[in-house]
């Protein structure tokens, strides 16, 4: 449910970002996920009010899909937009950087909840610390995003006289799939690579879960360093040359590390794990300045929103079940190793295919 809201929340904060500024949806965005989380944490439970507790959880999540689908992308957006020409790439490459941050963030208060509390105080109250530590987040975000400065677009994007939905699936529906194939890479990438990979390490490599997932917080971990250094390069020899050489590495290279990660043992898994790291982060740190230079001002919050939240769910959301309908259907553990060399392939040839606007600014 989470992802299915995403695409309908690019379009509401999409429009927001691009007809009342970047600023003012950033700020609706933190809202509305703050809210559901807070109400997650203190929800009555099954044993309580019976199925209206399912129908509830399920409601609050679509929300949270629907802030997270205006989120991320808008404060692309404004990263970029704000930065100086030179530094556009590496500034850029700080949303992903963040967004990992948070995966790690609420990976270590899992971690610690888990660690500190017996299998019975977690299953009664222990599990709603999760939820309701996210308001101190939300509280620190809101703060943070009161204090920014006026949206240095908001004359730009105030003549824009038509709907910005309407407009963007009008003027750039073309850009907007090329944003859909360019992403292919990175979302396919990292829900395999740093989601679906910690079960099909335990399935495939017999080593225990907490090690599996050990090892995927370390990957996870290693993009930090590497997503703002992505992004530096990409300043210095270009964002399209960066994204080309990563998504051709995913091309070329996904079948033969999964063969290493299959069959190399710990060490196999945590130089799979690197490489796999230093390709997502070259995509990771380079796509956030070229995706915004690809469209014009006053549809990009929609044009990228979509675009990028469409491939997320749609793509990237999917790969468990892909991957195992894959391994089902052919019988073959590295399957899924397949599927991502050719969304690399994918990628490749739309960013090979892809320029920055001329007048982007």
């Amino acid at each position: 449910m989470g992802f299915f809201g995403r695409p309908l929340g690019a379009l509401i904060f999409g429009h927001i970002g691009d007809k009342a500024g970047r600023k003012r949806a950033l700020m609706a965005s933190v809202m509305m996920m703050a809210l559901p989380t807070m109400l997650i944490g203190l929800m009555p439970t099954y044993a309580q009010i019976g199925i209206a507790a399912p129908a509830i959880l399920v409601a609050l999540r679509l929300f949270q899909g629907l802030a997270v689908g205006g989120e991320f992308t808008t404060s692309i957006v404004l990263l970029v937009e704000g930065a100086q020409r030179t530094r556009r790439a590496l500034v850029g490459s700080y949303a992903p950087f963040g967004a990992v941050g948070g995966m790690l963030l609420g990976s270590a208060v899992g971690a610690a909840i888990t660690g500190f509390l017996s299998a019975d105080a977690l299953a009664t109250w222990g599990w709603r610390m999760a939820f309701l530590f996210g308001l101190v987040i939300a509280a620190i975000v809101l703060y943070v995003r009161r204090r920014l400065p006026p949206d240095p677009t908001i004359v730009a994007i105030a003549e824009a006289r038509h709907a910005p939905v309407v407009t963007a699936f009008k003027t750039q529906w073309r850009t907007i799939l090329k944003i859909i194939g360019m992403m292919l890479a990175l979302g396919i990438g990292f829900y395999m690579n740093f989601v679906y990979l910690s079960t099909w390490l335990v399935q495939y490599t017999g080593i225990s879960r907490a090690e599996a997932l050990a090892l995927n917080c370390l990957g996870l971990a290693l993009q930090l360093p590497l997503l703002p250094l992505a992004g530096a390069a990409a300043d210095r020899i270009g964002a399209k040359a960066v994204l080309l050489v990563s998504a051709v590495g995913f091309a070329l290279l996904s079948w033969p590390l999964y063969l290493v990660i299959i069959h190399g043992g710990a060490l196999g898994i945590v130089f799979g794990q690197a490489v796999f790291a230093l390709l997502q982060s070259g995509i990771g740190g380079a796509i956030p300045a070229f995706m915004v230079e690809a469209l014009p001002k006053h549809v990009r919050c929609t044009s990228l929103s979509f675009g990028q939240n469409f491939a997320m769910a749609v793509f990237g959301g999917t790969v468990p079940m892909a991957s195992v309908a894959l391994i089902a259907a052919t019988g073959y553990p590295l399957a899924p190793a397949l599927y991502l060399a050719a969304a690399g392939a994918v990628s490749f040839l739309v960013v090979l295919i892809t320029n920055a606007l001329p007048e982007a600014a």
